[in-house]
């Protein structure tokens, strides 16, 4: 039998009516795959969780917050986060195909559906979830972040570059040759 803190388990819901449950969870970086994330505090999830409109479906509206330290995209310094978010899942059984390679088209109205073949969900992956959707896809420490110089490495946020080079991609440089060439054209 499951623990019912630690598991949406749709039996119970099916059986007793609305489940509202609740956790605390450790998770890694390490666990949640993302490098730019440099350590997390424990997420907190609270979620209750209904049933739906259609036979097998139910509906699993909750909060989650956490705290982080993101490595910044730009200039790799620690920075800290913080997100309380409101979610809302909706799963419904998994759809029955009879070929094992057949592809099942879903309509627009499934995108937010998450499908499942086990009668219980755990508070733990969808906590889990929760995080990986709140990790913004480029984290910066500051929407100004003058980053790292790609020649010497120094943080220019912190100390002027010394190393004179302006930043370039060689594979540009038949464009600079067209461009003096242009701007010669332009002064006669």
């Amino acid at each position: 039998m499951l623990d019912r803190q630690d598991f949406i388990v749709f039996d119970e819901i099916d059986k007793h009516g609305p489940q509202t449950v609740r956790g605390t969870y450790e998770l890694t970086p390490t666990e949640l795959e993302r490098p730019e994330l440099a350590g997390i505090g424990p997420v907190t999830i609270e979620a209750t969780a209904t049933k739906g409109n259609q036979a097998g479906e139910y509906l699993v509206d909750g909060t989650s917050q956490f705290t982080a330290d993101f490595a910044c995209s730009r200039c790799v310094e620690p920075y800290p986060f913080a997100n309380s978010a409101v979610n809302c899942d909706v799963p419904r059984p998994r759809l029955e195909v009879s070929q094992e390679n057949e592809e099942v088209e879903i309509g627009s109205e499934d995108l937010d559906v998450e499908f499942y073949t086990e009668r219980s969900i755990p508070l733990r992956d969808l906590a889990a979830e929760q995080v990986q959707l709140a990790i913004p896809m480029k984290p910066l420490c500051d929407e100004n972040c003058l980053g790292l110089c790609p020649n010497c490495g120094v943080n220019r946020n912190r100390e002027q570059c010394q190393c004179g080079k302006t930043a370039g991609d060689e594979r540009w440089g038949a464009l600079q040759d067209f461009r003096e060439q242009l701007a010669k054209k332009k002064d006669v």
